[in-house]
């Protein structure tokens, strides 16, 4: 089948023979390649304004972000042979860094796959769809998946928020065997029950793997807090790491309970103290009640999701890690993360030194974090570089 040419302007396949994979409508030659003469979802072969074929893809011509690209070869069409192809080389990835198959399978751009993601919990897949292109080859992933992974079953989870912006539906779908309700995985050595059907993304986040590995280290003997822990992540694997006492705070009633039930999975409910409400007024009156912890991590929700909200999304971040520095005792470690594509590890770091010179603390950046191995980093699209943290030591200034 021949595709459609998507033509581009003159210098405009620069940032593509770079290794970017997406298009931008303003980007496109509408003189030879109307944006209106493409279907929502449609296959393209895609070329620079001197005919050079650069690869194929798919396009929604209504959106800013108007095509992506599939393949270098433009012989290749996005297919159950190509998904295989793809899935295959992914999951050897993941077989090279994981000895359990817990882990993310497919990271979108990052694997050569736009629009589509995988979380692996052991015979069960949960999948993510996210782009109108990727939408017209559903079944397609699904055969190819179990033909790669031999799944038990495969959820597909598509009620992200980004599919709104592709003007796609948002559903929930089993599409093949039965996904339980609830499924108890294991990372670094810790066991989590999980519910892919209604947990926040699709039941679980491993991209903060290597992190959590990270912080528990500095757990065994101590005092430890961890603030929006949603259902444990990283309060539980310092509990199982040695951590002699584990508060854990969050705004949700639903993941303390869940959490709650995680650590008597793991045996460590009887050093576990849970604290439901909102994180800065529940710090502030932590302060007020004279605790005091050995080990902090912080690891908020995105504060800046969108460019418009940096300046605010800054304040945030500097309010919570002072908060957090003022609760910790002498000689205190800290972990600051931040998921927010928007912020700058270097924006992270200078919030730490100004938060902590506010408090006339010294602080000693020992450790930083980053995604695990299963997110992998796409060199020419630093959206997919989006975890940054590091691990502090905070000290009064002498």
């Amino acid at each position: 089948m021949s595709l459609a040419r998507l033509v581009l302007k003159k210098n405009e396949e620069k940032r593509i023979k770079g290794g970017h994979l997406w298009i931008f409508s303003n980007e496109v030659d509408t003189q030879k390649s109307p944006l209106k003469s493409f279907q929502t979802g449609q296959q393209v072969l895609i070329e620079s304004a001197s005919g050079q074929k650069l690869g194929t893809g798919y396009i929604n011509p209504q959106t800013l972000l108007c095509a992506r690209i599939v393949s270098r070869d433009p012989k290749l069409q996005l297919d159950r042979s190509l998904l295989v192809h793809k899935l295959n080389i992914a999951q050897s990835l993941r077989e090279r860094c994981f000895d359990k198959p817990f882990y993310r399978l497919c990271y979108g751009e990052s694997d050569g796959l736009p629009g589509l993601i995988v979380d692996r919990y052991n015979e069960h897949l949960v999948v993510q769809i996210t782009t109108a292109g990727m939408e017209q080859h559903k079944e397609a992933i699904v055969d190819a998946l179990c033909k790669v992974v031999k799944p038990t079953s495969i959820l597909l989870r598509n009620d992200s928020s980004a599919r709104k912006q592709e003007g796609l539906d948002s559903y929930v779908e089993q599409a093949f065997g039965e996904t339980p309700e609830q499924i108890v995985i294991e990372e670094n050595q810790t066991q989590f029950a999980i519910h892919p059907h209604s947990g926040q993304k699709t039941g679980w986040f491993y991209d903060h793997r290597i992190s959590r590995k990270q912080i528990a280290q500095y757990a065994k003997g101590k005092k430890v807090l961890d603030v929006f822990s949603y259902i444990g992540a990283f309060g539980l694997q310092m509990a199982t790491a040695g951590a002699e006492e584990v508060w854990c705070l969050d705004a949700s009633s639903k993941a303390l309970d869940e959490l709650q039930y995680n650590a008597e999975l793991n045996g460590v409910a009887d050093r576990l103290t849970t604290v439901e409400g909102d994180a800065f007024t529940a710090l502030a009156a932590l302060k007020e009640q004279g605790e005091r912890f050995d080990v902090i991590v912080v690891d908020p929700p995105a504060f800046i999701k969108k460019k418009k909200d940096h300046k605010a999304g800054l304040q945030g971040y500097r309010k919570i890690n002072e908060l957090a520095m003022r609760l910790l005792s002498k000689d205190g470690i800290l972990l600051s993360a931040s998921c927010s594509m928007h912020l700058k590890a270097e924006e992270l770091q200078d919030i730490l030194r100004t938060s902590s010179r506010h408090l006339d603390k010294q602080l000693q950046i020992i450790e930083q974090n980053h995604q695990g191995p299963d997110h992998p980093i796409h060199p020419a699209i630093p959206e997919t570089r989006y975890i940054k943290g590091f691990i502090s030591r905070v000290l009064s200034a002498s």
